[in-house]
Order: structure tokens, then C-alpha cells, then sequence
């Protein structure tokens, strides 16, 4: 892949469409009866979609050898974050209107939201050491480390919007499976080691 750089603006393009998309329709009011509920649905949904997407990478590559795909995990996990953050600030601004002291007592009665925040802080280490420079500071092995809990992030995220819906959960366990096809790949290639093929020697003719 030569040209990262066009790949990545492509990237960002799509990753803002449905910031926009959902922009219109908040503009439009076409967000149904409880517009609250609509974007902070829509901004989690998202962030567990460019979650999933970022840990569909290194599968991918590995099936297919296109090594480049690794240059955008890092940008799709960011737009993990940033939705995710955007998912976090609806809660806070528009069902709690900044009254933090609110917060822990809402928390407590509401379990789903404990785990969601602890999803999103687990992801806030990895945003911040998303970059070259502190790839290098960290050194490769202690950020890849760092960087794996991502899977216990999109695991917790997963139950989040799980307990969040109160009927119809065929759309959160549709991401626990996918989740979970993409943690079991990688757990089958990391203990899985193919027997070594035997080369069969050709007797020549008598």
C-alpha cells in the first residue's frame, strides 16, 4: 500500500458520515420521540462498530497477508474513542446537565452505566499512546501489552449495551458474536501451531 495517506483521509471521511448523518437528523428532528435516547444510542452503537472494526484488522491480515491494513488500526480505534466520547458526553450533558454530584447516585442505580464508563476509561490510555512518539517512549512490547485491553474495553462495552436494552437484544448479542469470533481467532493463532509439513523425496527409478 503506497498511497496511506489517501487511504487514511478516506478513512476519516467515512468515520465523520455518520457524525454528519446523525447531525441532520438531530437538525431535522427526526430522531423519534426521545431524541436523548436516539443519539446516545446511535454514538454507542458506533463506538462498538469502529471497535469491532479496529480488532477485525489483525484477523484480516493474517488471512489475507496484507500487512499495510495494520497502518489504520490505530485510526479506527481513535474513531472508537471519539464516538465513545461523544456517547459519554450525551449522558453528561443532556441527561445530567453537567451536574456531576448527580453522577454516582445515578451510577449506583444503574449498573449498565458503570460498566459502560469503565469501558470508555480503559480506552482513554490507549487513545493517549496511540502515537509514533509514544510507541517509541513506551517501547513495542509494554504498548502492545498496554494496548489489549481493548479486549476487555469491547468486552465490557458489549454487556453495557446488552443490559442497556430492555427487550430486543438481538442487535447486542450480534456484536457479543462477532466480538467474540474475533477474540477466539486470536486465541486460536496465538496456541494453535500448524505440524511442519514433510516434504516427500522423489525415488528415482531403478
Amino acid at each position: 500500500m503506497k498511497d496511506a495517506r489517501f487511504v487514511k483521509l478516506v478513512l476519516l471521511v467515512n468515520g465523520l458520515v455518520p457524525l454528519t448523518l446523525l447531525l441532520w437528523d438531530v437538525a431535522r428532528k427526526q430522531v423519534g420521540a426521545n431524541p436523548l435516547e436516539f443519539v446516545t444510542r446511535t454514538t454507542g452503537m458506533l463506538t462498538l462498530l469502529f471497535l469491532l472494526i479496529s480488532l477485525a484488522v489483525s484477523p484480516l491480515r493474517r488471512i489475507t497477508g496484507f500487512n499495510w491494513l495494520v497502518r489504520f488500526r490505530r485510526m479506527l480505534g481513535l474513531f472508537a474513542f471519539f464516538y465513545g466520547t461523544l456517547h459519554l458526553l450525551t449522558y453528561v450533558a443532556f441527561d445530567r446537565f453537567f451536574h456531576f454530584t448527580t453522577i454516582p447516585g445515578d451510577v449506583l442505580k444503574r449498573p449498565f452505566i458503570a460498566i459502560g464508563m469503565t469501558a470508555f476509561f480503559l480506552m482513554v490510555p490507549l487513545a493517549l499512546t496511540s502515537t509514533d512518539k509514544m510507541v517509541r517512549r513506551l517501547g513495542g512490547k509494554v504498548w502492545s501489552r498496554l494496548h489489549k485491553v481493548v479486549y476487555l474495553a469491547g468486552i465490557l462495552g458489549v454487556l453495557h449495551y446488552y443490559m442497556l436494552v430492555k427487550s430486543d437484544v438481538r442487535l447486542p448479542l450480534t456484536f457479543a458474536f462477532v466480538l467474540a469470533l474475533l477474540l477466539g481467532f486470536r486465541i486460536f493463532a496465538k496456541y494453535y501451531r500448524p505440524s511442519p509439513r514433510v516434504s516427500s523425496s522423489v525415488v528415482p527409478p531403478r
